[in-house]
């Protein structure tokens, strides 16, 4: 054979209950993960991609080192060593050894191992001895010492959630309060409310985005309720929630660590067997994010509907320019910023679908479909933080109000004769508005000059502080007559109008 001068990259072998594998020299991780990597090629997305996941799973390996240490069932160089290589993890290092595939099959086995295997090698190399030295520090014996997949999985799983959730709650508290600061800028600016896309009463473009920002907030109060829910945990139920090969102060013991290199209160589920089956959580943590994602659309529905045109729309506002619309209508800009999140709602709410049903699927003592339950969740929660920044960053805060085309529409709507229906009557007022509508006519005159009221009594009932009760209304109101809704009668028709 012709030497044509390429060499394989160096490796090293390692040995599994089912034989020898072979794995490149520099690789931290090992014969289990190979053999995931050999069997599940089905996203192309490491586990690595959710970093939150990473940093959960280097937590838990470093409470349980620290339990087993203090239970004397490993000895503690051998702890220093985990812990060490679980510090290097969480502040970044090794991520990228984190290789198996998101979509795996075994309940997250193959992630467990992943993790197992680089914190063991990450501490061997740490210690100067060779990658893949297992008499030293045993990826399975020592770094998984008083653990089950079954247990470490769910509770990284949460952990991970609960640490995405915080990132995502940082911006939709900023996309709150983005909103709230333009409906602080807008509160004077008048506009014609719509109610089934048809024209309803006067309201101002102020209260519009306060409402915006009244129901970020309330989404935000529900996702914050599912906080405490995710820290309760299964470990130390090992394989199916009897505890078995752990020492019966374990879960206690790693409890305590885990509350305290997470700074916050985490408690051991009453029933280990119930909570190593059940993903109640997960759907609940589902459902409340399908909530806040199918809101947000609604929002950006509302944000291209309103600045729909500029000039055949409604043109009520005009969201920032971020690009060219069209590849062959010049000058064209389209509202690209909500359709992403619109799009970025459209997959949380499949996500949630895959939730249910994966949540659905458990069997007996365990959920095998956790991996996938994960992977939608933390994606829905990564992918909802960065929709909401952007629509901040690139629209929100740039929004200006087209104040010349929001008058014209308010002082032509027959909108405002809604507010004189409880002096003249609800058919009085319904002519009117047919009259105006049909003659083009101002509201005020028409009603002056049947003789209703003044113009100055118009003036205050039709003020844009009462029409959008940012004033209280005082006073007795006058009673309907038989004489005022006589008005109906003596309107014009249409042929009239013509």
């Amino acid at each position: 054979m012709t030497d044509t001068g390429v060499r394989s990259a160096p490796t090293r072998i390692e040995t599994d209950s089912l034989g020898e594998v072979e794995i490149p020299a520099a690789a931290y991780w090992g014969a289990h993960t190979a053999r995931a990597l050999e069997n599940f090629p089905i996203s192309n997305t490491p586990i690595s991609r959710h970093a939150r996941l990473v940093d959960a799973l280097a937590i838990v390996k470093q409470a349980a080192a620290r339990a087993n240490r203090d239970l004397g069932t490993i000895d503690p160089t051998k702890a220093a060593m985990i812990e060490r290589a679980c510090v290097a993890i969480r502040e970044g290092e090794y991520h990228d050894q984190f290789v198996v595939d998101v979509i795996q099959g075994g309940a997250g086995t193959s992630t467990n191992m992943n993790a197992n295997e680089v914190v063991a090698n990450v501490a061997l190399a740490f210690a100067g001895h060779e990658l893949g030295d297992y008499a030293t520090l045993n990826p399975i014996d020592d770094v998984n010492r008083s653990q089950s997949t079954n247990d470490v999985y769910p509770t990284a799983a949460k952990i991970a959630i609960a640490m995405a959730l915080e990132d995502l709650l940082i911006e939709h508290v900023a996309l709150k309060r983005a909103f709230a600061d333009k409906g602080h800028e807008f509160h004077d600016v008048l506009k014609v409310g719509r109610t089934q896309l048809q024209d309803a009463v006067p309201m101002t473009l102020g209260q519009e985005f306060h409402g915006f920002a009244t129901t970020l907030g309330e989404d935000e109060e529900r996702i914050r309720e599912v906080l405490p829910l995710l820290r309760e945990i299964n470990l130390g139920a090992t394989a199916i929630g009897t505890g078995i090969t752990a020492d019966p102060r374990y879960a206690s013991t790693v409890r305590a660590h885990l509350t305290d290199l997470l700074g916050e209160q985490y408690v051991t589920a009453g029933d280990l067997i119930e909570a190593t089956s059940d993903t109640g959580v997960f759907m609940q943590m589902s459902g409340v994010l399908k909530r806040a994602a199918v809101k947000l659309s609604k929002i950006c529905n509302d944000l291209r509907l309103l600045s729909s045109g500029p000039q055949a729309g409604l043109g009520e506002i005009v969201l920032p320019a971020r690009q060219a619309g069209s590849s062959i209508m010049p000058g064209k800009v389209n509202p690209v910023i909500p359709e992403v999140v619109n799009q970025i709602a459209f997959a949380v709410v499949g996500h949630d679908v895959t939730v249910t049903m994966a949540a659905e699927a458990g069997q007996l003592q365990l959920n095998a479909f956790e991996p996938v339950i994960l992977h939608s969740i933390l994606t829905n929660v990564v992918w909802l933080a960065a929709g909401c920044k952007t629509l901040r960053e690139h629209c929100v805060e740039g929004i200006r109000a087209n104040v010349g085309r929001l008058d014209t529409m308010v002082r032509t709507s027959v909108g405002v004769v809604t507010a004189l229906t409880p002096y003249i009557g609800y058919a009085a007022a319904s002519a009117l508005a047919k009259t105006a509508l049909l003659t083009g006519r101002d509201i005020a005159d028409l009603v002056v000059e049947a003789g209703l009221m003044t113009r100055e009594r118009v003036a205050v009932l039709t003020a844009p502080e009462r029409l959008t009760n940012t004033a209280p209304l005082t006073g007795s109101m006058s009673v309907v007559g038989p004489e005022t809704a006589a008005i109906a009668i003596t309107q014009p028709t249409e042929a009239d109008s013509i």
